[in-house]
């Protein structure tokens, strides 16, 4: 099927597709033709995405590490045979993905009362830590060949092998980050920095391989600047994950959201404060203060409290805790 052909599309792929914004994901979409009816069959839960994404990097990254090897191998590559271990290392970054969407997909239970969405976003910090010790890796092994003056010298074969690595590679990635941004799943997410610094780190082997010859220097000044790029990423990784484990403040939308809310309930002005957002994965409590005219009834007061509560939920899809309060009457 053309890809360029999107009238023709399979209905099961259109639906995933659909919140693209208007973006053209053709490695995504690529690899959602070849998968066909595992797709359709699956395509009830936007979870299964990431289960897909995880599986087809550990099976893809299984085989390009192969080939590197043999490539690696062949030509006495040291470069190569390093970048078919990163290309292995995304295998075992997949796995933590799967690991972490199947322990977060549990359902509540006794001592987990709000779920077990978290385990996620500690999968993405630990995707975070293995990408900065491939930066390091990285790093040292640029630093080394700067210092040994190395040059390197590579076949057809290292070629034609680092070619293919970089497009599926970057198609891999491309998939994750659709994926990760379609069912918000900051593991998978993670996952794509994973594919693309592999990518990247492929980049400069096959810069390596046209350029040694007239610069010595050129594959390990590259190898230093791709650590710095991982580095940075995974750094980004690690902040953003951490930063909703420890609790963030409320964004100004929401706020704006609860107060056109509070505006529609009743004629009179309802004020709130005191806002806290807890984030459980998918799962989101929300807890603020109103504040109520003394003189209403227990009754009323709850009644309001309770259509707040309703309306948030069904717009929001956060579970809602509303404290209330009397007005406060301030002296002038």
């Amino acid at each position: 099927m053309p890809l360029g052909n999107r009238g023709k599309r399979p209905q099961h792929i259109q639906a995933i597709l659909q919140d693209s914004e208007g973006l053209n994901y053709l490695p995504a979409y690529a690899i959602l033709c070849a998968m066909g009816n595992e797709i359709n069959s699956l395509k009830n839960s936007n979870k299964n995405l990431g289960y897909i994404e995880g599986l087809l990097s550990i099976i893809v990254n299984l085989v390009l590490f192969v080939l590197k090897l043999w490539a690696g191998i062949a030509n006495r590559s040291i470069a190569i045979i390093a970048d078919a271990w990163h290309t292995l290392s995304d295998s075992l970054t997949s796995i933590v993905v799967l690991v972490g969407l199947k322990i977060a997909a549990k359902p509540a239970d006794k001592d987990h009362p709000f779920g077990h969405g978290r385990m996620e976003q500690i999968a993405s910090v630990i995707i975070g830590i293995l990408l900065i010790l491939v930066a390091v890796n990285f790093m040292t092994q640029g630093i080394e060949k700067l210092v040994n003056r190395e040059s390197t010298f590579f076949g057809l074969s290292a070629v034609i092998v680092t070619i293919i690595s970089i497009a599926v590679k970057e198609a891999l990635a491309q998939f994750a980050f659709f994926a990760g941004k379609r069912i918000n799943s900051a593991s998978v997410k993670a996952d794509a920095w994973h594919h693309r610094s592999d990518a990247i780190s492929s980049v400069v082997v096959l810069l390596g391989i046209f350029l040694g010859p007239f610069f010595w220097w050129i594959d390990g000044a590259l190898g230093v600047l791709v650590a710095l790029l991982i580095l940075w990423a995974a750094v980004g990784i690690i902040k953003e994950t951490i930063g909703s484990l420890l609790g963030e403040a409320p964004d100004k939308k929401l706020i704006q959201t609860i107060q056109e809310h509070l505006d529609r309930i009743e004629d009179f002005s309802l004020s709130f404060h005191h806002i806290h957002l807890h984030r459980y994965g998918d799962h989101k409590e929300l807890t603020f203060h109103i504040e109520l005219p003394g003189e209403i009834s227990l009754y009323k007061a709850h009644e309001i409290a309770n259509r707040i509560e309703d309306s948030l939920r069904k717009e929001l899809g956060i579970e809602v805790t509303i404290h209330m309060e009397p007005v406060r009457h301030r002296e002038s």
